[in-house]
């Protein structure tokens, strides 16, 4: 696809989405519910459980990291199949690094919602999010997990999106509706992430849901094409996680024409999906770790989308860049060397590269650019940083934050 139909499909698309509220609730056949069960710390909603009240169809991405926490194991095991019923989400504790018990501990979470919504233990998957290497204090955990299936409502969304915070400073969730096939769609997703937050997923739990009637296989296409240019173009701080989830699930209730895995449907359904996932990733980004703003790397011109997306990731990651980032310095130098070693192909002697809109290179080479007015940029809560290659029609953006001193200061005491 050249660019100018690339641009025109995005703008097309825009037109067709209508945000709504209710998160992971708002599609038609999901409930959600919470509880406090104390696992770190007492009087906060640390338990939560999604449910579809019909079978459903199911997709998800996991983790690329070699050591997986057990919840991971187990629902990419029953995930396979390509249905799922609930998800139980707990947060404190990642249940990662915890041997055999561990898996048995994933196992008992699954078994306490399936006997609870009297549904198959197989169509339960499980998620956990906090410290690696502790055990599970599943005498807090079972009862949790009754009292939240206990408060399954259609509007329990919002108090879900708080449940599965461990770092976060806000709740993360979305949805949107569209039409397909004369019917409303819609998409909807909570989100979990602060730190440990890299390209390939990292401590970022995503939920999403869908009322759409679409196969498995479509759903799964679907949703990694999301995750590719969304939670795949995150970077906080070079760490990806053990515990790492995104899955979606699909009641079938909006009664459309069934999505296969392609035709216009397909098409706009995935960008729609995609759309969620880019709102709920940088809003994750924006919520790093100690940040004080969001940082945007977009390079526009690249040989191939690889090139681009590797080049974004690697600016928007580099700790050079983002510590310059917040201390307001326009060192442009740092942006062009982590380009040069992200392993993207470009010709260094072509590049410019702009603060906001002003230019602070070009083909390579310094310009003699306003530095107050770089620093007014660089005082915004959104920096944007542009690279163009001038070698293609591809772009890409990636989207990170700015290294502080209190990204230090929460990392130095995370288990206590």
């Amino acid at each position: 696809m050249d660019k100018e139909m690339k641009i025109k499909k995005e703008n097309e698309m825009n037109t067709k989405l209508e945000y709504v509220d209710g998160g992971v609730t708002a599609a038609a056949g999901f409930l959600a519910g919470t509880a406090m069960a104390s696992i770190k710390k007492p009087g906060r909603r640390d338990i939560a459980v999604l449910y579809s009240t019909v079978p459903a169809m199911a997709a998800g991405v996991f983790t690329t990291n070699r050591v997986k926490a057990a919840p991971v194991l187990l629902s990419m095991e029953r995930l396979a199949k390509g249905t799922a019923r609930a998800i139980v989400i707990n947060s404190g504790n990642a249940n990662a690094c915890n041997g055999p018990q561990g898996f048995q501990d994933a196992l008992a979470m699954a078994r306490a919602a399936a006997e609870y919504l009297c549904i198959p233990e197989q169509e339960v998957l499980v998620a956990s999010t906090g410290v690696i290497g502790q055990k599970m204090p599943m005498a807090k955990v079972l009862p949790g997990i009754q009292a939240a299936c206990a408060e399954l409502s259609p509007t329990g969304g919002d108090l879900a999106a708080r449940a599965i915070m461990t770092t976060d400073t806000f709740p993360k969730e979305a949805a949107v509706q569209l039409q397909l096939g004369g019917k409303t769609v819609t998409i909807g997703g909570m989100a979990k992430g602060s730190g440990m937050i890299h390209p390939n997923l990292a401590t970022m739990l995503c939920f999403l849901t869908t009322d759409a009637v679409i196969t498995a296989g479509a759903l799964k296409l679907a949703l990694q094409y999301a995750v590719e240019g969304s939670f795949n173009m995150v970077t906080v701080d070079g760490d990806t996680s053990t515990n790492d989830m995104v899955s979606i699930m699909a009641s079938g209730l909006a009664q459309n024409t069934r999505i296969e895995e392609s035709g216009p449907d397909y098409e706009l359904f995935r960008e729609a999906l995609r759309e969620i996932c880019v709102k709920l990733a940088r809003d994750i980004a924006r919520d790093g770790e100690g940040a004080t703003k969001l940082l945007e790397v977009v390079v526009l011109n690249a040989p191939s989308e690889r090139d681009a997306r590797l080049a974004a990731r690697t600016v928007a990651g580099s700790s050079l860049v983002k510590a310059a980032v917040f201390g307001c310095d326009a060192n442009w130098g740092r942006i062009i060397c982590a380009a040069g070693y992200s392993g993207a192909e470009f010709d260094p002697e072509r590049v410019d590269i702009f603060l906001g809109d002003e230019k602070m290179a070009e083909n390579g080479c310094s310009l003699d650019f306003n530095e107050e007015r770089a620093l007014e940029i660089l005082k915004r809560d959104r920096v944007v940083i542009t690279l163009d290659f001038k070698a293609g029609p591809y772009k890409a953006t990636s989207w990170g934050c700015d290294l502080s001193y209190d990204y230090v200061k929460i990392n130095a005491d995370y288990r206590t």
